[in-house]
């Protein structure tokens, strides 16, 4: 009995050890997975380099980009068909407001107007002799000479010929005005600044030859140059001072140390939602002709705020559908998203006119897949 005893404790001593074993094993497999998932949750926090915007120095005026157009810019088109006779005025050419500048051969419309004007002298002398046919039947039915029958058929025949005689008297007017526009003229005082024809190519009217399908050609360009116009793009923080009356200046690359003074004509009274910006148009007097349709120009606008932008690198910016953006820190290291406006480009710099703040801890290259809300670990960037 003493031996089962012995059998037993000692079973059962096994067992115990045994089970301490496998506890053990387990304890030290749950801490291992506890180990493994925190540190998975902590490589799942990006790591991120933050800088704070500098700020750049007060500025008074502000440089934007320009292109000068003609105050008056339109194509001419023949408005009838034929073939270029002579034209008169060439590329560079100063021409006025009615000068004749080419004319066109339409021997066609020519003699449709021809038999126009044979049709209406036909239709003329057919409504006199039933003016007279009708004029005597009324006096022979005074006489009761004949029926009344006749006499209104004489007054119809009066009353149709005047219908046919106004019909006629349209289509003269009509050819006779086709007949005038082979003379092309010069709708307003400018230059010419391109000529499609030359002496003999075919003139098609219009925007396309009814029925042909052959589209127009433009014969000349013109363009008024004495007074022209800079439209550009004012970015939102200093629309402000886009009021139209103010004075500006313009420069150009090609006339170093020169400045020409234009004025602020009128603007869109809108903020463009995609690029947040005023368009506003700049009248400038060219009657010197120094200024050239076309040409690039800068044109410097006066600001009356003294507050300096702050800059921040291009590194930093997220571009987005609707607004640009920038991810910016918070104290318990979550990341906000913020709308910011763009003031001037740098190249490698923007000027940043609002949405931040000196203070903010900006994130330089953020990953695309950052998201308003997320947690980071934030390593300071080198400063610049």
């Amino acid at each position: 009995m003493f031996r089962s005893l012995k059998a037993v404790v000692i079973v059962l001593a096994a067992i115990v050890i045994a089970g301490g074993v496998v506890v053990r094993g387990i304890n030290a497999r749950i801490k291992a997975a506890a180990v493994v998932k925190q540190e998975t949750l902590e490589m799942s926090v990006p790591d991120v380099a933050v800088i704070h915007p500098k700020r750049g120095s007060p500025k008074d005026e502000i440089a934007l980009p320009g292109n000068i157009m003609a105050f008056i810019d339109s194509p001419i088109y023949a408005r009838t068909s034929g073939y270029l006779k002579k034209w008169y005025a060439d590329i560079g050419t100063h021409v006025k407001n009615g000068q004749l500048i080419a004319e066109i051969e339409s021997p066609e419309v020519d003699q449709q107007l021809d038999q126009a004007q044979a049709q209406l002298e036909t239709a003329k002398a057919n409504l006199k002799l039933a003016e007279i046919t009708a004029v005597r039947y009324e006096g022979l039915l005074k006489l009761e000479a004949i029926d009344k029958q006749s006499v209104d058929n004489a007054e119809g025949a009066v009353a149709a010929d005047k219908a046919t005689v106004a019909s006629n008297e349209a289509n003269v007017k009509h050819l006779a005005e086709l007949v005038g526009f082979e003379k092309v003229y010069a709708p307003f005082d400018g230059v010419i600044t391109a000529r499609n024809t030359d002496i003999g190519a075919l003139i098609n009217a219009g925007a396309a030859s009814a029925g042909t399908g052959t589209n127009a050609q433009e014969m000349f360009h013109i363009s008024s140059v004495s007074k022209l116009r800079i439209f550009i793009s004012v970015p939102q923080s200093y629309t402000a001072d886009a009021v139209p009356g103010r004075p500006v200046d313009i420069t150009l690359t090609e006339k170093p140390g020169r400045k020409f003074v234009g004025r602020i004509a009128r603007n869109a009274d809108a903020i463009d939602p995609s690029t947040r910006t005023l368009l506003t148009e700049v009248d400038i007097d060219n009657r010197t002709g120094e200024l050239l349709p076309g040409a690039y120009a800068e044109v410097h606008l006066r600001i009356t705020t003294d507050a300096a932008a702050l800059i921040v690198p291009v590194e930093a910016l997220i571009f987005r559908a609707q607004n640009m953006e920038v991810a910016v820190v918070r104290e318990d290291d979550k990341v906000d998203l913020v709308h910011i406006t763009i003031g001037r480009d740098y190249g490698t710099q923007v000027e940043v006119t609002s949405g931040i703040t000196a203070q903010d801890q900006v994130i330089v290259n953020p990953p695309d897949s950052l998201r308003g809300g997320e947690t980071v670990r934030v390593e300071p960037a080198s400063k610049e």
